[in-house]
């Protein structure tokens, strides 16, 4: 069982020592082309390829960083077994980690409350539109089941209820813990309301989150929203939607909001009022990117790899600098460019505010006044900004990488030319399954480990439009 008050995230690249995850489920199975892009995926995916040759490489890599007597000196075992049970979180023979969470374990151990099942499936039905005789029949089905089926929206017997949950996996969009408090999402598409609703369940219902209760914060729709006509609803300044792709704790009191296809401008000053008027951070700095599907949150074009050093997409950055050319070009463009990346920072209890021409300016005012780093601040870039390589791997996630500590980061392997980019700036690259079998044979371990990009095989989670920091929700770091 997690201890009850071990729920801090103070930073981006602290030691990693608690994360909720979803494994791939059956309803990634059931995405069909005709409504993919409705349900926010990108293509259809070949569910077993996903799971067994990807997706089961990260749990193991998580495993051996945070939870290591669960896997180590397992590991032919586990491979030997072709059922995959011990990923499985309906199986007894589940590995069943206090530190590597999934989703779904913790909604079935929720529905195991009567109370809380009657309520949950009420909800479910009426976000859905089920019949009442459908009500009925969920009732029926015992709590592990059940909570497969409100995440797949398929029966047993693979009848299709309602649509699947395929961006359930991107557990970093469901909420966001800032220092001790957890900051739940509010989707901007209609495809997600389900899953911001078993988030919501779990996180007011399950034990392990009861000592937080009073500190999860939702944040309020347009207190007349339903007097606004369908235009007003559209607009960033009176619409209230959030994901935590666009969110980042980069510091102990600063926190960064990213508005952009997903997250308004609305959104982020709520949530500005409501950390400020709560002393929950003292700094809070708003990155505007374009609203482009392939941005989607600030975490697809920027995320950070130690206390040093950032990953970003060199098409979003010194754009500051090229705003400053006077050629006749620039000087006769148009002012407002809704393509332009803009920045800046609040300070709590001041009418203080602060702008950056550049997103490297912030990033190295994070390290350097922040963090407290006396080094160089470096920037690895998408592709090793080289043309077209920049943007073509920056869609399949080459920004978009989770730090297991200071240093050490799991992404995925398919990006080369930014896995050039890391090499010449010092790391070593390393897949996965090499790695593991390193830990077992004890050349290395996740403790001595320096320096490291650690390579996901990504054929298919790829296509999915989400990387390593997607599919992470942190709850608990080590701070600086």
């Amino acid at each position: 069982m997690l201890p009850q008050n071990q729920l801090y995230v103070s930073t981006e690249v602290g030691r990693l020592r608690r994360l909720l995850i979803h494994s791939p489920d059956r309803g990634l199975g059931k995405v069909v082309p005709s409504k993919a892009q409705d349900w926010l995926f990108e293509d259809i995916v070949h569910l077993d390829t996903m799971r067994r040759d990807e997706y089961d490489y990260y749990v193991k890599t998580l495993l051996y960083f945070l939870d290591p007597d669960k896997i180590k000196g397992k590991l032919n075992a586990i491979d030997a077994d072709t059922s995959r049970n011990f990923y499985k979180p309906d199986h007894t023979d589940y590995f069943n980690s206090d530190k590597v969470i999934d989703i779904q374990k913790l909604l079935a151990e929720i529905l195991e409350d009567t109370h809380i099942r009657t309520k949950l499936i009420a909800s479910i039905c009426a976000v859905e539109r089920c019949s009442f005789r459908t009500q009925h029949l969920l009732a029926e089905y015992d709590a592990i089941e059940l909570a497969k089926i409100l995440i797949s929206g398929s029966l047993p017997d693979r009848k299709m209820l309602f649509a699947p949950l395929p961006n359930f996996i991107f557990t970093r969009d469901i909420g966001i813990v800032i220092n001790n408090h957890v900051l739940l999402n509010k989707p901007a598409k209609s495809a997600r309301t389900r899953e911001s609703l078993l988030t919501q369940y779990i996180f007011f219902h399950h034990p392990i989150f009861e000592q937080s209760r009073e500190n999860i914060i939702e944040i309020p729709d347009n207190q007349h929203h339903f007097l606004l006509t369908d235009d007003e609803l559209r607009s960033d300044y009176h619409r209230s939607t959030l994901e935590g792709g666009d969110v980042m704790m980069v510091a102990p009191r600063h926190l960064m909001i990213g508005c952009s296809e997903r997250t308004t401008l609305y959104a982020a000053h709520q949530v500005m009022k409501i950390l400020f008027g709560r002393g929950i951070v003292d700094k809070i700095t708003v990155v505007k990117i374009p609203k482009k599907r392939d941005y989607m949150h600030i975490d697809t074009v920027f995320t950070q790899v130690k206390r040093n050093m950032w990953v970003l997409l060199g098409a979003i950055a010194r754009q500051g600098d090229e705003a400053k050319k006077q050629d006749v070009l620039h000087f006769f463009a148009p002012k407002e460019d809704p393509n332009r990346l803009q920045i800046m920072q609040f300070v709590r209890g001041t009418d203080q505010t602060k702008t950056f021409e550049n997103l490297e300016d912030l990033l190295e005012s994070i390290s350097r006044d922040d963090l407290g780093c006396t080094e160089p601040v470096k920037f690895v870039y998408s592709g090793n900004n080289e043309f077209p390589f920049g943007a073509r791997e920056q869609w399949t996630d080459s920004c978009n990488l989770l730090a297991l500590k200071d240093g050490v980061v799991i992404g995925y392997d398919r990006n080369d030319k930014t896995l050039d980019a890391f090499r010449e700036a010092g790391f070593r690259t390393i897949r996965t399954k090499d790695l593991l079998d390193e830990f077992e044979a004890g050349v290395s371990s996740p403790d001595t480990l320096t320096d490291t990009f650690i390579m996901l095989p990504s054929a298919e989670l790829s296509r999915a439009r989400g990387g390593s920091h997607c599919m992470s929700l942190p709850i608990l770091r080590d701070g600086f």
